[in-house]
């Protein structure tokens, strides 16, 4: 009986296995017949060519064992440009692939309640964007990202892709709103390259990764995001070239290189700034916010390499525009050929009198709340005319 048993597991399986399928595909028409019939572990090979604004709804689900695979015939041969209108590929299940390609010369329009998109991973679980290309695109309305992960998913991933060259974009933005925060986002391992100063007049929507859009009602939520061992390289597109808007996500082994903005907690608490690595620039990492770990990053010619801000309000319950730094541990850090170390109070006193909308964001507009019970040890310094600096 118990050889029977496991003869009749292994038949079991061996047909799993053979009702997965590879389907290739040269249309949205195609792609979208298909996909009543997709299983865990089938593949869908998009075929070499040059594509432009499909509108797909993708609900596939996998397994871990048996992911579905949506791919490049030739990775870079599969070519999506031209003007997009809605999302390319916009993704509700779990445990699916897409990888291998290229979005170039893309333009993303806004119009009628529609953006254009690329990439979107709405409430899905365990999907991934891998080793895909986006160079070159431009959008046509302020604040419009080329990939989102939005929703109540968890644990998707961006990984080995490239962004370079896009124009008045953001690259990445893990979207949180009241109702929904995605959970353990992975973004790693990519490169972001050669981006410009965005032409938006207030000089903001212009970052590669962001995490979180609300500073004020939403930065207490928790998106435990991790964002490491990616590379920024010549990315100018506005101050913040990572925004951080939300609470407990780690920001780790990533490099930056010739940057005009900086690794900003704009909003949000208790995050982590680790092993870093930043090379020239005009800008290091900027801290606003309660209990960030700021740690063993090297910092190397930038003017002032860490700024603790002022804020209009304190702690974790008051609210207020910018909240001051506090509670925060800023320690083995190495910083060198810079004109300040750490600067512990930067924007004294500024006045943002009618610069926002307060009653979107509730929020006295004076900035004069110091940054205050911050841990600041054993950090060194080379080459740096003024260590610490406290105003």
């Amino acid at each position: 009986m118990k050889k029977l048993a496991l003869s009749l597991f292994v038949l079991i399986l061996l047909a799993q296995t053979s009702l997965a399928t590879t389907y290739t595909i040269k249309s949205e028409e195609e792609f979208k017949a298909i996909l009543p019939k997709v299983v865990p572990g089938d593949r869908i090979i998009i075929a070499n060519g040059n594509y432009t604004n499909w509108n797909l709804t993708v609900p596939t689900k996998g397994t871990k064992a048996k992911p579905v695979l949506i791919m490049a015939e030739t990775p870079g041969k599969v070519i999506f440009s031209g003007e997009v209108n809605e999302t390319l590929f916009y993704f509700t299940g779990e445990f699916t692939t897409l990888s291998g390609i290229t979005f170039n010369a893309c333009t993303l329009l806004k119009a009628k309640g529609a953006s254009g998109l690329m990439v979107e991973f709405n409430t899905t679980s365990n999907c991934r964007l891998t080793d895909c290309r986006f160079t070159t695109n431009a959008v046509k309305g302020q604040f419009m990202p080329l990939v989102i992960i939005s929703g109540n998913g968890t644990a998707n991933q961006v990984d080995n892709c490239t962004f370079s060259g896009n124009v008045d974009n953001q690259d990445v933005q893990v979207k949180i709103t009241k109702d929904s925060c995605p959970q353990f986002t992975l973004i790693e391992n990519n490169v972001f390259t050669d981006k410009k100063r965005v032409s938006w007049a207030n000089g903001n929507g212009g970052e590669c990764v962001q995490i979180g859009q609300d500073p004020i009602l939403l930065g207490t939520k928790e998106a435990n995001a991790i964002v490491r061992s990616n590379r920024f390289i010549h990315c100018d597109g506005e101050n913040e070239v990572i925004s951080n808007k939300s609470s407990r996500n780690s920001y780790v082994k990533n490099y930056f290189e010739a940057n005009d903005g900086e690794l900003v907690m704009r909003g949000g608490h208790d995050c982590i700034i680790s092993d870093n690595v930043f090379e020239g620039g005009t800008g290091g990492i900027r801290i606003n916010g309660t209990g960030h770990t700021i740690t063993n990053n090297k910092i190397n010619n930038i003017k002032t390499a860490i700024r603790l801000m002022y804020g209009m309000a304190k702690g974790k319950e008051d609210t207020g525009f910018y909240i001051a730094a506090s509670n925060c541990t800023v320690t083995n850090n190495r910083i060198s050929n810079a004109t300040t170390g750490i600067l512990v109070g930067d924007s004294k006193n500024a006045d943002w009198t009618g610069k926002f909308d307060t009653k979107r964001y509730p929020s006295r507009v004076m900035q004069d709340v110091a940054p205050f019970d911050n841990k600041i040890s054993g950090n060194t310094f080379s080459t740096t005319k003024n260590q610490v600096v406290t105003q």
